[in-house]
């Protein structure tokens, strides 16, 4: 399929669940009466109830020595003027006894999927949600450890993560400019508590809105198409940001930092596909990543891209 059959799909009402690659190349559509038949399973539970257990993964950590590389060539990008922030992402291999079924169950999250036997996402992060005519975005950037004394007030306070969050919130801005009429930012960053295995992460977001047309069910694939990749996991300005993405990060994100969500004939919910474990022919890889800016220091968001890494 393509993102235009959704918009026949929209126009019919049917439900569909939708899952994007993050290019916005590759998008798999599954009518939501078929999906038990397509070995998928999924839940976006806004209220769910924190369930305890013991599961984590055994990590191998990255090669600092070889993400600083990375890091260093961003900065150089950020310095001639290619890209202002910069979401880097990396692969870190885990081991864990779970198979994708089990690691499904036992994860804590807003955003739920598992497709097929080839990975599960269990995201905190919102993309869209369309309800009676409104968008809304909630661009999430800024994490620090929930342990840390005076943690939230110190990430609200710090310029370097002001910065890259007003940077994603303009361009989020401009992304819903692109589909919608009368956008604006409804909440500035406020705090979010994640459950992150055995630490408890805090999480910035706002909250940005937008007016659709009555027949934006008709349209919901060009407005998918409009809005992906998604912002906060790319950067901004978009288009030469994802060149350097490509060069730089040097392996594929797949279905990682990609999206997916559910129509259900009245409204579209929706999130950004990170906090992601992929199944390989030789065992696991967790992707994850942070946005970078010229202020960032590149052993800060070393250990950011390892925090991410657990079973929530």
């Amino acid at each position: 399929m393509n993102f235009s059959d959704l918009n026949t799909l929209g126009a019919q009402k049917k439900p569909f669940l939708f899952v994007s690659d993050f290019k916005a190349q590759r998008i798999e559509v599954f009518l939501l009466d078929e999906l038990e038949d397509n070995d998928i399973e999924f839940c976006i539970d806004q209220n769910y109830r924190y369930k305890q257990h013991d599961k984590k993964f055994e990590i191998n950590p990255l090669d600092i020595n070889n993400y600083k590389k990375k890091f260093t060539d961003v900065i150089e990008k950020i310095k001639s003027g290619e890209t202002y922030i910069l979401n880097l992402t990396q692969e870190t291999k885990v081991q864990t006894k779970l198979n994708l079924k089990e690691i499904y169950r036992y994860a804590n999250a807003h955003y739920k999927l598992r497709y097929k036997d080839e990975f599960v996402c269990f995201s905190p992060e919102k993309f869209i949600q369309i309800q009676n005519n409104q968008i809304n975005t909630f661009p999430m950037k800024g994490t620090i450890n929930a342990a840390i004394e005076n943690a939230s007030e110190k990430i609200l306070a710090n310029e370097k993560e002001l910065a890259e969050h007003i940077m994603v919130v303009d361009l989020l801005r401009n992304d819903l400019s692109i589909v919608s009429s009368d956008v604006r930012v409804e909440k500035f960053r406020y705090i979010e508590c994640i459950e992150a295995g055995e630490k408890r992460l805090l999480q910035v977001s706002s909250h940005i809105s937008g007016k659709l047309e009555n027949d934006w069910h008709t349209k919901i694939g060009y407005i998918l198409e409009d809005l992906l990749p998604a912002g906060s996991i790319s950067g901004t300005p978009k288009r030469s940001t994802l060149k350097i993405i490509e060069n730089i990060e040097g392996y594929e994100r797949g279905f990682f930092s990609g999206v997916f969500g559910v129509y259900d004939g009245e409204k579209l919910d929706s999130g950004v596909m990170i906090r992601f474990i992929e199944k390989r022919d030789d065992g696991f890889v967790y992707k994850s990543g942070g946005g970078i800016t010229l202020d960032s220091d590149v052993n800060l968001e070393y250990e950011e891209l390892q925090d991410k890494i657990y079973l929530p």
